[in-house]
């Protein structure tokens, strides 16, 4: 066998679909079909258990899957350990990135990376956070950046960085001469929300508990209207369809002629802890150190910098 062909299986194992297993390898499905079956017959085993476009893993794959995975990664790691040897930021790294951090952390993190280690250009893979940690342990990311709480994934984690919460109303509403809101004065509101699958809709709902106690009531949460992005729901607020709730790197340093953005009077107020996160195999510490030193030379207004 070849580690070629352990990274097909890898694959088709993540996608459940020859087609799109192909389409991630960058090889034609025939290839890819002819060196699955191969593997199969030198372990005579049966990985896969294929019907019509149905692809399933069988029990006895779902190990050597695993197998796969390990060994693929173990490879990775003597070639990060050669790299080392020559230059520890040398090569791409492969960052993740979830939605509502990519477009108001990256501008910024780029250059700085750009800047300070040029030889170690920057991947990036913006996702939920479920997937970004899915790659992560399947070796297709290095880290990424994401927001606790997410479930345990036996990563190694950085502290980065305690962002509070904002609230953005329209400039017409009467809410809009106030300078700040308790969680307590939303529930009567008309919120606009991301839709299900992004990390900060639960994080809103988890650390506002008066959004948790109306979520399944008459009013308040269901009363609610979804976005696809953090972008599209201030274009909604800004429309006057209702508020909302955003982190505060996402609200725009420049005065927004429909909008007004007021502080959460809750004491403390409703935040979210950004962290880098990493498998505690990778090789590569040295790279992971000057991503989160170029995080910390960011200018990241109404945050607090995490130096330990």
């Amino acid at each position: 066998m070849t580690l070629t062909e352990l990274r097909y299986l890898v694959a088709v194992a993540r996608e459940l679909h020859f087609g799109r297993a192909a389409e991630a390898c960058h090889v034609s499905q025939p290839t890819l079909s002819v060196a699955i079956k191969k593997l199969e017959e030198e372990l005579d085993v049966k990985i896969f258990e294929r019907g019509g476009n149905e692809v399933s893993v069988t029990a006895l794959g779902q190990e050597l899957v695993r197998q796969a995975q390990t060994v693929l990664e173990q490879a990775a790691a003597m070639r990060e350990i050669a790299k080392r040897g020559r230059d520890p930021l040398a090569g791409p790294l492969r960052l993740g990135v979830i939605y509502t951090i990519g477009p108001y952390l990256l501008p910024q993190l780029v250059r700085q990376v750009i800047e300070r280690t040029p030889q170690m250009p920057l991947m990036l893979q913006e996702n939920f956070t479920v997937k970004l940690l899915e790659m992560l342990r399947t070796g297709e990311l290095d880290c990424a950046i994401l927001a606790e709480p997410f479930p345990d994934a036996g990563l190694a984690l950085a502290p980065l960085y305690d962002e509070p919460f904002r609230i953005a109303v329209p400039a017409s509403h009467p809410l809009a001469q106030r300078h700040s809101l308790s969680a307590e004065a939303l529930k009567q509101e008309t919120m606009l929300l991301l839709g299900n699958g992004h990390c900060f809709r639960d994080h809103v709902l988890e650390v506002c508990p008066e959004f948790a106690r109306f979520a399944s009531g008459a009013e308040g949460i269901q009363k609610s209207f979804e976005g696809s992005s953090l972008e599209t729901i201030k274009h909604m607020v800004a429309s006057g369809m209702g508020i909302t709730v955003l982190p505060q790197l996402s609200v725009p340093r420049e005065p927004q002629p429909h909008l007004r953005f007021l502080d959460f009077a809750d004491d403390p107020p409703p935040s979210r802890r950004v962290v880098l996160a990493w498998r505690r195999s990778f090789t590569r510490y040295e790279a992971i150190a000057a991503l989160r030193n170029a995080v910390v030379a960011c200018e990241l207004p109404g945050v607090r910098l995490l130096n330990t």
